[in-house]
């Protein structure tokens, strides 16, 4: 099967000539796209971009809106069939690497048709088994994570603590120690690292071991946002027999409407005019999560007791124990009908006069910008919080899978910028009272008003790190050298 090719109009022959590779997933794909908006942008750099396609319709209209713009070529690999190397229901970590795996075969002979050869190679934090194609053209390879300071020290460290601890990781009596950055509470490890003999684990563990021996690694952060850690990662009396390579923050990279909001007069968004400002709270847990049936009543309830003004994406209820069930398929399942019958009774009523029900999938960008939008309940995965800190909005911290747990903890307890639940929602029901205490403490108390001022901080933050001396422009400049 042959790759689908999509060409814009800018042909013209520019000096250097960057590859990326995304992994499949629209929480993957939209930062790849963000930093190939960057380098085509901000260093008039060449750009081509490899994707593995999902099932997700909503993934399919982000690849359109982005060609639109005529920056970039997109390459799509064809998506390999891996229904006889993993289980069905295989985890999303181990379902990603497996299809990266398979994929390299088509890669490379992508690449090695290219007209014209690239001179640098960027993969994401799945990618990295196929940095080796950047030897064959003995060009620079880097690694994009997609995610903070944190992120990455607790994965390229995570070799020393395979040998280290003997046992579960959860199993510990204390926090595990990473240098130079706070201990990481047991609640708070990556979904891979629950359980050391699933196999997701082990791809985990190959990924912290292959991805330090890049050229360098780019991070979607910026260095006034988490200072101290990436100072840590830099110090090679901390770091330095573990990984070498040079660390460039690059972010904030978050999505950028191709539109301003005006020309976007829905419903939904004629309705968010008609609001105070700051008194709407959003309510989305990204592209894959999925709440059970019992917490979408809860929270349908506690909404209903703040009395708070909201919007609300939601999803047909998972059934299984996964809550990232809509990672490859979001978007496809925009089915207003059935909304009714997973909500009490009456609160589609109610909420006609007080919020908006959302069927499956909502322009998260469009919606955080908007001056009635004043709080985001979110499941914390790093677009999300990217977004949400980007236009000045504090959080209500949802962590269902994946890295969440940890951003979760980076927000109330170092940024100071959300709110979050006493028990973690991916292991208990939150219940509709403290739902309601957690909506107001962000809504009207003094205590969102501080957050609120203190977000608004970290954007002017984010914005100066893109200026033309600001650090994320220096460190995107310093790479393409």
């Amino acid at each position: 099967m042959l790759a689908l090719v999509f060409v814009s109009d800018m042909e013209s022959e520019m000096e250097t000539h960057v590859v990326l590779l995304s992994s499949p997933g629209l929480g993957h794909l939209t930062p790849v796209l963000e930093l190939a908006k960057r380098l085509a942008t901000l260093s008039n750099s060449k750009v081509t971009i490899f994707v593995v396609p999902s099932l997700s319709a909503a993934e399919s209209l982000v690849i359109q809106s982005f060609m639109s713009l005529n920056l970039c070529r997109i390459i799509l690999l064809p998506p390999p069939d891996i229904s006889h190397l993993v289980h069905a229901d295989a985890a999303v970590v181990t379902r990603i690497a497996v299809i990266m795996r398979e994929i390299k075969p088509a890669f490379s002979s992508a690449v090695s048709a290219l007209s014209v050869p690239p001179t640098l190679f960027i993969v994401d934090l799945f990618g990295y088994e196929s940095m080796d194609f950047a030897d064959q053209f003995k060009i620079p390879k880097f690694v994009y994570i997609p995610s903070h300071a944190g992120f990455l020290a607790l994965t390229s460290y995570l070799p020393v603590l395979d040998e280290v601890v003997k046992g579960e990781y959860v199993d510990e009596k204390d926090a595990l120690f990473i240098p130079g950055c706070r201990p990481l509470q047991l609640e708070d490890v990556v979904d891979p690292m629950l359980c050391r003999s699933d196999q997701q684990y082990l791809e985990y563990l190959n990924m912290g071991i292959k991805i330090p021996m890049a050229d360098g690694i780019l991070l979607n952060t910026w260095e006034e946002l988490e200072p101290a850690t990436l100072a840590a990662l830099r110090d090679d009396k901390l770091w330095g027999g573990i990984s070498k390579a040079p660390i460039y923050p690059v972010g904030p990279t978050v999505t950028t409407p191709n539109r301003p909001i005006d020309s976007n007069k829905s419903e939904m968004f004629l309705w968010l005019d008609k609001q105070p400002s700051e008194s709407v709270l959003y309510i989305s847990f990204g592209s894959g999560g999925i709440l059970t049936k019992e917490q979408m009543r809860e929270l349908a309830l506690g909404l209903q007791l703040s009395q708070q003004r909201f919007i609300w994406v939601v999803r047909t209820p998972v059934v299984a124990k996964s809550c990232d069930g809509s990672f490859f398929t979001v978007g496809n399942d925009c089915n207003d009908e059935r909304l009714a019958s997973y909500l009490p009774e009456g609160f589609l009523d109610w909420s006609n006069n007080m919020g908006l029900i959302i069927s499956d999938w909502a322009p998260q960008v469009e919606i955080l910008r908007h001056q009635s939008v004043g709080g985001f309940l979110s499941h914390c995965g790093w677009n999300s919080t990217l977004e949400s800190i980007t236009h000045g909005v504090p959080l209500i911290a949802w962590p269902l899978y994946a890295e969440q747990r940890m951003n979760a903890t980076l927000l109330v307890e170092e940024l100071k910028i959300a709110v979050r639940s006493k028990t973690l929602p991916s292991k208990e029901i939150v219940g509709r009272e403290e739902i309601k205490l957690m909506v107001k403490r962000l809504m009207v108390d003094e205590e969102g008003h501080t957050m609120r001022a203190r977000v608004k901080q970290l954007k002017l933050s984010g914005e100066k790190a893109w200026n033309h001396n600001g650090s994320s422009f220096k460190a995107l400049a310093q790479l393409m050298r």
